[in-house]
């Protein structure tokens, strides 16, 4: 791969600047290796990104996910044709992927959705969206989006708990508040709850209590383990009826109330007799920032610097270190506990590179370095994204230097300014955030009537421009929710801009990371330079970049979906040249065929195929041997493990959530009246007495399970003592002959009977393969009444085989050995569904049914055209409030934007 065409516009290496003690120098050997390493870097490894847009913010059991996927590489933002499929996963509290679709990629945008079953546990749920290319870069730049997913369909207890922290015999002593309420928020007094404490899945405390008039239960329970971070659970069971009991589990990241705390100094270091700003953060057990103030001293107590945080427990402040001094900081908590925490020691020597983004259209840069510090050649490089945006070198002898950038040079997003030795090693490094507008697009977004009514037909029209005013083409999607029904904090949502340009490029959590892009000013452009102090920009590492040392590629991108693997002899050597077929029937008879390589190797390419469909791979030798084995290439699967990007969210204390799931309740209650929508039916309690058992199970038999001419048992063929199928049968079949272990109806003695084994057609000689042990049953079809659905692949017959597959048999199908022959189910493309709304301008639909929607209406493919104009209609809900429509998109030259319009229905 190499995208030296894309990246080389932005490779300056004598860019116009206002520069002091610079010199511009383009043929230097140490600025030539870096720009050439940076620019392999780019060209063998791409950066691409992903971004989800979601119709809501959180959700329901039974409610539908729906969501539009944009997929960019390279520091433009351009939608990628590297990959031609997605992985979406849907992750609970444990870091188990309880759902996992793959989708396929078109241009670089692909959409789908996930249903949520109304068995699914309520709880925080986690969903990761990558590609196979993404895995070389690893979960760090994965995207993921941490929802919580409520139960008010068959959920009657809702609780919420709060914690306090004391120490106590040397441990940390927790103090827990479980509330407990129903939906309409009255509480369950009096009521007699069991609990268990779990911390890191070991169980330290069981016990009983009764909750008070406000439906609260104290509980209390000592931390003694080392990490201060140690994740649990309280198990407890309320009764809240005489029969009924009601299990609820609280869980918590952390069992202690230790604020962390840490300072970064501006480039990396501080150094003796220079002046330097220091960001700091604060964050709480539960991942969120906390405000906290104080000051710093050094070992004389004398007071340099007051710290107090501006934004989600970031701030920053300025000192001048000394030689012989050491500082620390004096800090007072929210709950008035204070706490002394010592600021990094200060370097004899160095430099200290400065960065100032306070202005809209130039970035400040200067660099100081401690008197007597080598004064030989230093260097600045700028880079975003791997491609080159600025480089310098210092005028020889001068150990101060600085220059103004314009921000033109370079795209939105996250810039890395480093200071390299004159030999090439990094020595401080910085990173700032460019947010240009002229690379947004200008989206206006109108309905045909600023008010309509319930149930009233509207025209959603969208206008997309550039920065210069000229009409866009681009591609777009859109979610309308009833914001009366779903509110929302926009400051703390993911957007198309978040992601992009910011969160995809930082490893760690990011708070409110929509704050910064929202309603941009003077103050947001500081927090958020705040942000580039504390956060760290680690796509690479300089030092092995330089030495040529990066880690190799391990996962190469997904164009299409392939079934590959090797032929081998039983004793592991590869078989060359042999043949390989690949079959299925799903949807019709489907039949490939291949040569492996001298290797052993084949691959079955630029494949597409729906999920869950099964295939069978046969091979042979190249003399037609089928003494050989396959061993296919199965993509390892991604590694499970726990994400620090997301703190945890309380499903039932969020306001928002809990207002929510009222309607959630009334919309199930709804369809499930009406059989709609995606709910499974609870049965009571029913007493089976006696139960039926058919001779045939696991059938494939499209007549149906025993539906056959003959019908030959597990019970019977355990008698016969025979080693192979094609033995066990002989002189058993009416009306079958066998040759050479093939089978032929009398009917028709030129062709063999189709063999069908679990649902897959296979050759006549596989029968000998098959140990009689693994069989369930054998169907024999001869007469025309039971071959005719099988068309002209019937018209020898059928012998349907239906091997042990679990249940009383304890048994894997998977397990049967048969040389040459695998079956094989990989996993396909998932075929999304269309957002349903409904039509009231047609007859036929249910006028009766209250229409109690929240996500109004969905598009996730909407195209401008050459002017710009795209428009979607949809019919309201049956209820009144203030609807939100989100449209998000890109255009080819990877401009973003998004845009939010509201309406009333009244």
């Amino acid at each position: 791969m190499n995208l030296k065409k894309i990246f080389a516009g932005l490779v300056i290496l004598a860019v116009t600047a206002a520069a002091t003690g610079f010199v511009k120098f383009d043929d230097d050997p140490i600025i030539k290796k870096i720009v050439d390493q940076l620019e392999k870097w780019t060209s063998d490894h791409p950066q691409e990104k992903v971004y989800l847009q979601l119709d809501k913010p959180y959700y329901g059991v039974g409610d539908n996910i729906w969501l539009k996927a944009y997929i960019t590489v390279g520091p433009e933002h351009r939608l990628s044709a590297l990959s031609g499929a997605l992985n979406v996963e849907l992750l609970d509290e444990q870091d188990s992927v309880k759902q996992w679709i793959k989708l396929p990629v078109t241009s670089g945008v692909t959409w789908g959705d996930l249903a949520l079953s109304d068995t699914l546990q309520e709880g925080n749920y986690r969903i990761r969206a990558y590609t196979n290319w993404m895995r070389n870069a690893g979960p760090d730049y994965y995207f993921e989006k941490n929802i919580a997913v409520g139960n008010a369909a068959t959920n009657t207890v809702f609780t919420k708990a709060t914690y306090s922290y004391t120490k106590a015999n040397g441990a940390q002593k927790v103090d827990a508040t479980i509330n407990y309420v129903d939906l309409d928020n009255a509480p369950y007094a009096g009521k007699e709850v069991s609990y268990a404490v779990k911390l890191n899945n070991k169980q330290i405390l069981k016990s009983k209590g009764v909750t008070d008039d406000k439906g609260n239960l104290a509980v209390s329970f000592l931390n003694t383990t080392p990490a201060a971070t140690s994740s649990g659970s309280i198990v407890t069971n309320i009764k809240v009826a005489d029969k009924k009991t009601v299990t609820k589990t609280i869980s918590f990241s952390s069992a202690s109330g230790q604020v962390d705390v840490q300072f970064f100094p501006e480039s990396g270091n501080l150094v003796n007799g220079l002046r330097s700003r220091i960001a700091f953060k604060a964050v709480g057990p539960d991942g969120l920032g906390v405000d906290i103030k104080g000051t710093v001293t050094d070992n004389d107590n004398q007071e340099l610097a007051a710290i107090s945080t501006r934004h989600l427990g970031m701030g920053i402040f300025a000192i001048t270190p000394q030689s012989g001094k050491t500082y620390k900081a004096q800090i007072t908590y929210p709950d008035g506990s204070q706490n002394t925490v010592t600021l990094p020691q200060a370097l004899p020597q160095g430099y200290v590179l400065t960065v100032n983004n306070n202005d809209t259209a130039s970035i400040s840069v200067r660099v100081n370095g401690a008197a007597g510090v080598d004064s030989k050649n230093v260097y600045l490089v700028a880079q975003s994204s791997g491609a080159v945006c600025y480089v310098a070198r210092n005028n020889a002898g001068s150990n101060s230097f600085s220059a103004v950038i314009p921000k033109s040079k370079f795209p939105s997003g996250i810039a890395q300014f480093t200071l390299f030795s004159a030999t090439g090693e990094p020595l401080n490094e910085r990173i700032a955030f460019v947010q240009r507008q002229d690379d947004l697009l200008k989206m206006s977004v109108n309905a045909d009537q600023p008010n309509s009514a319930p149930r009233q037909k509207v025209k959603i029209s969208l206008n997309a421009r550039n920065n210069g005013g000229k009409p866009v083409v681009g591609v777009f999607s859109a979610a309308v929710i009833d914001e009366s029904k779903v509110q929302s904090d926009e400051t703390a949502e993911t957007s198309i801009m978040s992601q992009l340009l910011l969160t995809s490029d930082l490893k760690g959590y990011v708070e409110q990371p929509n704050y910064y892009f929202t309603k941009a000013n003077e103050k947001t452009a500081a927090d958020l330079d705040i942000l580039m102090m504390t956060q760290g920009y680690r796509r690479f590492e300089w030092k092995p970049l330089m030495a040529n040392q990066l880690p190799p590629t391990l996962y190469q991108p997904e164009k299409s979906l392939q079934i590959s693997g090797t032929l081998k002899t039983s004793g592991g050597k590869p078989v060359p040249n042999g043949k390989i077929m690949l079959l299925t029937t799903a949807g019709g008879t489907f039949i490939l065929d291949t040569v492996a390589d001298s290797q052993g190797k084949f691959a079955f390419k630029n494949l597409v195929f729906k999920d869950s469909i099964k295939f069978v791979l046969q091979a042979r030798t190249a003399k037609g041997s089928k003494n050989v084995e396959i061993a296919l290439d199965n993509l390892p699967s991604q590694a499970k493990m726990s994400s620090k990007r997301m703190p945890d969210l309380q499903i039932n204390s969020v306001a928002a959530l809990t207002s929510y799931l009222k309607y959630s309740k009334k919309q199930y209650d709804e369809e499930a009246k009406y059989g709609i929508g995606n709910h499974t039916i609870m049965l009571k309690e029913v007493t089976v007495t006696e139960k039926r058992k058919s001779a045939v199970s696991n059938s494939s038999n499209l007549n149906g399970p025993g539906n056959a001419d003959q019908v030959i048992t597990s019970d019977a063929l355990d008698k016969m003592g025979c080693t192979t199928i094609d033995q066990c049968l002989q002189g058993r079949l009416l009306g079958v002959i066998f040759r050479n272990g093939i089978p032929y109806s009398t009917r028709s003695f030129n062709s063999p009977m189709q063999l069908i084994v679990d649902g897959i057609y296979v050759e006549g000689d596989y029968l000998t393969t098959i140990p009689p042990s693994n069989v369930a049953s054998i169907e024999v079809l001869r007469t025309i009444g039971n071959t005719a659905i099988y068309g002209s692949r019937g018209g020898g017959g059928v012998l349907i085989i239906n091997t042990k597959r679990g249940g009383e048999y304890a048994y894997n199908a998977s397990q049967i050995y048969s040389p040459g022959i695998v079956t094989y189910t990989p996993k396909g493309f998932y075929s999304a569904r269309q957002f349903y709304a409904p039509k009231y301008d047609d007859p036929k639909t249910n006028t009766v049914l209250a229409d109690l929607r929240t996500t109004i209406h969905w598009v996730p493919n909407i195209l401008t055209d050459s002017n710009g104009n795209a428009s979607f209609e949809y019919f309201n809900a049956g209820s009144k409030g203030t609807y939100r429509v989100v449209i998000e998109g890109i255009n080819d030259e990877g401009f973003i934007g998004r845009q939010v319009y509201r309406y009333q229905v009244q």
